[in-house]
């Protein structure tokens, strides 16, 4: 969440990056909710310091044999004013808190402007050219044949499931190994991460109360868990309520984990094949990070994606995402577009965001340094994923006879050497 200091003391510059955003009625919001809390506050303060006062009479007076039946009466108002009062503020503290959980991040000033997913900026190219080919291109499905099984995953599970059988698996599992192996050498430590996840993980990260729509629940569990969309969620809440020191940033973690989307709304959207599904893999990156190196950070993470991406042959384009598409969560947010020619288009591969200080303040997630205790920064990023890093590499690198043949680095971590459907 934002600091209520900043709100307070910077209120119109916190208004204009909001306003960005559309979201400037709920920063009026949360200052006429702060200034009722406040006021209450005061009141409660005072008639807490009146109790002390009138008990401190009742004592006196009995310890002067005199009759107290006065200031017992006096007292008595003043525990029902002040229960009155005390409830106010319980509501008003509790309602402030619902507000500043609805308030987005500011976004940074590099951030696109616009409210629409198409008001986007490109930010960069690939080195690689777009493939061209000398035949019509086939999809993901289509190269995969019955090693990409929709029809039994919607029979088991319902749809936007699937079974991945055979060569599909091995070059999934080859991706996997890839991507942490590189991670790893650049100083990420890979992490395992749980898929059940308390409410609180989802607020301290952002995508509660906003995104609730998005997530299972086990509702049976107690106390109420929830499987993750990502291993961010997980990877964010690993320090959470603790206080790191300076000289252990950045803290760099790679996740790898099943992930689990509801798609709500997605109705009819990509349903051909498991580019959006409701269960997937991935490995993620997350660094914990000094306030003030977050942006070079941020600059590192896609570094990396697009790193990932030139190594898998992949032709894309980097996006600055703009401010109205933004997640609640991020200050600015980056994505990869991997050109797929069993589309002909550009589709999503990858993104990365900087979510400053907002997840690290609703997580409690600090560090201790020079200028004493201080909220963390923290950064997101996807390296690859079972559904889209897959496709991307299959119609990227198909050929006139319906084959696929794989890249040698993934090869080298046990892909085979081409992948080939019955037909």
């Amino acid at each position: 969440m934002l600091d209520i200091r900043l709100i307070r003391s910077d209120t119109e510059r916190v208004r204009a990056a909001l306003a960005r955003r559309q979201a400037e009625g709920l920063l009026d919001e949360v200052l006429a909710l702060d200034e009722r809390r406040r006021a209450l506050q005061t009141e409660v303060d005072a008639l807490r310091a009146e109790r002390n006062t009138a008990a401190q009479a009742i004592g006196e007076a009995k310890r002067a044999g005199r009759d107290a039946a006065a200031e017992m009466t006096a007292a008595a108002d003043l525990r029902d004013r002040l229960a009155t009062r005390e409830t106010a503020l319980r509501e008003a503290d509790g309602a402030f808190e619902t507000a500043m959980l609805a308030l987005p991040n500011a976004p940074h000033e590099s951030a696109a402007d616009g409210m629409l997913e198409e008001d986007a900026q490109e930010h960069a190219v690939s080195r690689r050219p777009r493939p061209e080919f000398a035949f019509e291109p086939r999809d993901h499905l289509d190269l995969g044949g019955e090693m990409i099984d929709v029809e039994r995953g919607a029979r088991l599970s319902g749809s936007r499931f699937a079974y991945l059988l055979g060569d599909i698996v091995r070059l999934h599992l080859a991706t996997v190994q890839f991507a942490l192996d590189k991670l790893v050498g650049k100083g990420f430590t890979p992490v395992m991460t749980p898929v059940l996840v308390r409410e609180e993980a989802l607020v301290g990260t952002g995508f509660f109360p906003g995104d609730r729509e998005q997530v299972y629940a086990v509702a049976n569990a107690d106390p109420e868990l929830f499987l993750i969309g990502t291993s961010e969620v997980a990877l964010a809440a690993l320090h959470m309520g603790e206080i790191l020191t300076e000289d252990e940033l950045p803290l760099r973690y790679c996740g790898l984990s099943s992930c689990f989307r509801r798609e709500a709304g997605a109705a009819g959207k990509d349903t051909r094949g498991i580019f959006r599904t409701h269960q997937f893999d991935k490995v993620e990156m997350f660094s914990f990070c000094h306030p003030d190196r977050s942006w070079e950070e941020h600059e590192l993470l896609l570094s990396i994606e697009r790193e990932i991406a030139d190594d898998l042959g992949l032709h894309y384009r980097v996006m600055n995402i703009a401010v109205g598409d933004l997640g609640g969560s991020a200050a600015k947010k980056y994505d990869i577009e991997a050109w797929l020619p069993g589309q002909g288009r550009y589709r999503e591969l990858t993104s990365c965001s900087n979510t400053t200080d907002y997840q690290a303040r609703r997580l409690d997630a600090r560090y201790r340094g020079a200028h004493g205790v201080r909220h963390l920064h923290t950064l997101n990023g996807t390296a690859i994923t079972s559904s889209r890093t897959l496709i991307a590499v299959l119609e990227t690198h198909q050929c006139a006879d319906g084959s696929v043949s794989i890249p040698e680095v993934l090869q080298s971590f046990g892909a085979p050497a081409e992948i080939r459907a019955k037909r």
